[in-house]
């Protein structure tokens, strides 16, 4: 019997090269498209009988940003006066100004490397499951200057529509570390923004921007981040994390959330029975690391300790400053 090279890859664990991946961790599945955003088809029905696959928990099947919308994606830009250029890729908003240079996966992890066009701007997305916890994936960020000329503002931006199962459309979100994460340049709970960083903002359902919030909602509504990473030298490279994942309950999240240090993060969850929260049924995390923020959940160990929600908001100034994770290289 012949095998396929697709399926013996599976098997072994090898990487291949695809358009498309839905990739798991046996806890947490993501579909990621060809330039590193999420939203791909071809998945099977979730609970609530969606095909396209974002982010789901297994456990329960639900999916958290494919129904409706398919509103999470990126962009990269650079804003010197007289030079700017960006490149984005969201499945709904567009894809511009980035050509794909490889795409490969396994069972369980992806890599997407992409460029902006007309820039020397290279950037690689590498999906893995996090080694500190099951309920985590870690996107591990890579832009690259790979140009002779020197860039002195370099932006990012990360959108995403939290469409949390099984109420999808009636979501609850949390903000935390806006206030503490320096690199941030602006951030609302618009999920359908354009990812281009330089595009027009505006918040949405009467939920101030540039501000921490907790369980805004219930109505149709995520998350968009801009940051600023400042000046990107010829041959250097700008690293950070972003994570991805779920847990079921909001208790579970924070420590999930706790075990890989993140910075800055937006929780979306479902209305439960009753019209509030549905914090013992699933919630979703989307998270940074390395973008020059404070530590904004404390350590858990053993075993997590229920902290009222109102807290979080006071966590911001008690972490370690996280630094800035620039790493030179040469020629």
């Amino acid at each position: 019997m012949k095998t396929s090279f697709l399926a013996a890859a599976l098997v072994a664990g090898l990487p291949f090269a695809a358009s498309a991946a839905i990739i798991d961790n046996g806890t947490i599945q993501m579909g990621v498209d060809t330039l590193g955003q999420l939203n791909v088809g071809g998945g099977k029905p979730s609970a609530g009988g969606v095909t396209p696959t974002g982010l789901r928990y297994i456990p329960t099947n639900y999916e958290a940003t494919a129904p409706g919308c398919l509103c999470e994606g990126w962009g990269v830009g650079i804003g010197d006066p007289g030079a700017t250029a960006f490149g984005y890729a969201n499945n709904a908003a567009g894809i511009s100004n980035l050509t794909s240079v490889s795409f490969t996966n396994t069972a369980s992890t992806a890599t997407s490397v992409a460029t902006v066009d007309g820039t020397g701007l290279r950037v690689t997305h590498t999906f893995t499951p996090a080694a500190e916890t099951a309920n985590l994936y870690r996107v591990s960020v890579k832009i690259e200057n790979t140009g002779a000329t020197d860039i002195a503002d370099l932006r990012y931006t990360r959108t995403f529509d939290w469409d949390v199962e099984p109420t999808s459309f009636n979501e609850y979100v949390t903000h935390v570390g806006t206030g503490t994460t320096s690199t941030l340049l602006y951030s609302n709970n618009n999920g359908f923004e354009n990812s281009n960083p330089f595009a027009l903002r505006s918040p949405i359902g009467g939920v101030a921007a540039n501000t921490d919030f907790t369980d805004a909602g219930a109505f149709d509504h995520g998350s968009n981040f801009d940051f600023g990473f400042g000046e990107l030298k010829a041959g250097e490279a700008y690293d950070f994390d972003i994570f991805y994942g779920a847990a079921a309950n909001e208790t579970m999240a924070i420590a999930a959330l706790s075990a890989v240090q993140v910075e800055l993060y937006s929780l979306g969850q479902s209305m439960s029975s009753a019209g509030g929260p549905a914090n013992d049924d699933v919630t979703f995390m989307f998270a940074f690391k390395g973008v020059g923020g404070s530590i904004v959940v404390p350590p858990v160990d053993p075993a997590p300790v229920p902290v009222p929600a109102a807290g979080f908001l006071l966590l911001g100034g008690l972490g370690a400053m996280g630094a800035l994770r620039l790493r030179r290289k040469n020629g």
